[in-house]
């Protein structure tokens, strides 16, 4: 189990270009969990994220790590605490498969010295963790999507930090996919006891993988809790304005969103 750091953020208001997007926001990181936060386009997940990761800058509150202002903290020591995978992640040219991972490491070394056991070991278990040792000399461009997602999660996990921030890490990839790399982070989670954060759509999804999920509504934080106590149809419709009704999940009993559209609609399932 990894060591417990209390993150939180306390009033957070934040923007981009003096449009706030975030207001007066306060939350408690679980240590050794898994969080999703979900919410409309625009309701500020990303940026709730990045403001977390010191990306952003924000107009009032503060977030704190152990209690330390992150602010205060310096740069390569955050980067062995906490480590982010960003929305589409530019590939850098011509860059390897083992290169890329390799770039994780970069917080855990200095100017005069070169690189350990302990870095090889490093990404070498990123990429086996990860599924993509068979992988580790072809150039990134020729991987499919599903592929290169991994690689990026790889990278990020050769940081070694307690903390994993992922923003969408499965956007843009099909069901399996997407199911594939949850299972791997939720291995990750149950075998280091790793600290992760998630952005994600999917709101059965995130109910299926979540221990704790963030609701925000316009910038807000209006929910959180266990899945069982947050997804329910009332805030569903709440914060995306979709008619639902909620059942449980058949086979992980977390409650699943089912949509009602004008042109399939079950009477007899819809609560009254």
């Amino acid at each position: 189990m990894k060591p417990i750091h209390a993150f939180q953020a306390e009033g957070i208001t934040a923007g981009y270009d003096n449009k706030k997007i975030l207001h007066d926001v306060s939350i408690s990181i679980p240590s050794n969990k898994i969080s999703i936060i979900i919410g409309a386009n625009g309701c500020g997940k990303s940026t709730l994220l990045k403001t977390m990761a010191r990306l952003i800058k924000p107009t009032s509150g503060q977030v704190t790590l152990g209690g330390k202002p992150i602010h205060k903290i310096p740069p390569k020591q955050l980067a062995r605490i906490l480590g982010l995978l960003p929305q589409s992640p530019i590939v850098p040219e011509g860059i390897t498969v083992a290169d890329l991972v390799g770039r994780g490491r970069f917080p855990h070394q200095t100017f005069l010295k070169g690189w350990t056991k302990k870095d090889y070991e490093a990404v070498g278990e990123a990429m086996e963790i990860m599924k993509i040792t068979e992988f580790a000399d072809r150039h990134i461009d020729e991987l499919s999507g599903g592929q290169r997602q991994r690689v990026w999660i790889a990278m990020a996990l050769a940081q070694q930090t307690d903390i994993l921030f992922l923003d969408e890490p499965t956007t843009y990839l099909d069901i399996t996919y997407q199911v594939e790399i949850l299972d791997l982070l939720t291995d990750l989670n149950r075998k280091y006891g790793t600290t992760i954060v998630m952005v994600l759509h999917d709101i059965n999804l995130s109910a299926r993988y979540a221990d704790h999920i963030f609701a925000l509504h316009k910038g807000k934080l209006v929910a959180e809790g266990e899945p069982a106590e947050v997804i329910t149809s009332t805030l569903i419709e709440d914060i995306f304005g979709l008619h639902c009704t909620v059942v449980d999940d058949p086979i992980s009993g977390s409650p699943s969103v089912v949509p009602i559209g004008r042109h399939h609609v079950n009477r007899e399932l819809i609560p009254s």
